[in-house]
């Protein structure tokens, strides 16, 4: 019966992933201000660390965005946060902040600056030896030359080991997740108006644990947007200390 209650669970999990990878593309796409067909990559390191045996931490990451593999900037984003872990809960709650420089698509040289913070709870979850996490994620941000503006953030993040060992150090794994994000307010000042749907974000990669304290992880990334999708490669650091 056990067994059985697994397998109808797992199935429902695989069901959910599927939907949301099926609702990862708009029915119709408005014009776009970036080259689809272009592959960007995204190199990112995140850490985490805890304050002795307490419940207390912080945890953070550095991610450079390129709309190409390199030398067109897209995006660099800092993000710090205290966490705290109730004992005996597979819940973490962070409460933090970022900051985010965005550059445009081509020649140009113009930025626009960010200042965020943000509020997360991050449950895990085991079926079986695959890891879930599901991350709720709160955001108000300050974007220059707009209004105010909040937004909100779902993820499913699945880890599936291949050679029994987890994530753990010398684990060999596959990782995917799927991350919808939708506006909160839609005008955001002089007229201009976003839509409801902001952006939907679906992966597949391989990680490797290199010892207790770190993992690294490649993939393919495809991020659809109001104006389009465009595929990128993520390349990331993940330390534990």
């Amino acid at each position: 019966m056990a067994a059985l209650q697994r397998g109808q669970y797992g199935r429902a999990i695989l069901a959910m992933v599927g939907a949301l990878l099926l609702g990862a593309v708009p029915a119709a796409l408005s014009a776009q201000d970036f080259d689809e067909d272009q592959l960007g990559a995204w190199y990112m390191l995140f850490w985490n660390t805890t304050f002795g045996d307490g419940p207390w931490g912080l945890q953070g990451d550095v991610q450079y965005r390129d709309w190409s593999i390199l030398g067109d900037r897209e995006q660099l984003l800092i993000r710090a946060g205290g966490t705290w872990t109730p004992d005996g809960i597979p819940l973490t709650l962070t409460l933090g902040g970022a900051s985010i420089t965005t550059g445009e698509f081509g020649d140009g040289d113009a930025t626009v600056s960010e200042s965020r913070l943000y509020q997360e709870a991050l449950l895990s979850q085991r079926l079986g030896e695959v890891r879930l996490r599901h991350r709720y994620r709160s955001e108000q941000r300050w974007v220059e030359g707009q209004d105010f503006r909040t937004r909100y953030r779902y993820a499913l993040f699945v880890d599936v080991p291949l050679n029994g060992r987890g994530t753990g150090p010398g684990a060999l794994y596959i990782a995917l997740y799927d991350e919808v994000f939708i506006n909160g307010e839609l005008e955001i000042g002089e007229g201009r108006e976003v839509e409801r749907f902001d952006r939907n974000r679906v992966y597949s990669g391989l990680g490797y644990g290199l010892n207790a304290d770190f993992r690294i992880q490649g993939g393919y990334m495809l991020q659809t947007v109001v104006g389009g999708s465009k595929g990128q490669l993520q390349l990331s650091l993940h330390a534990t200390f």
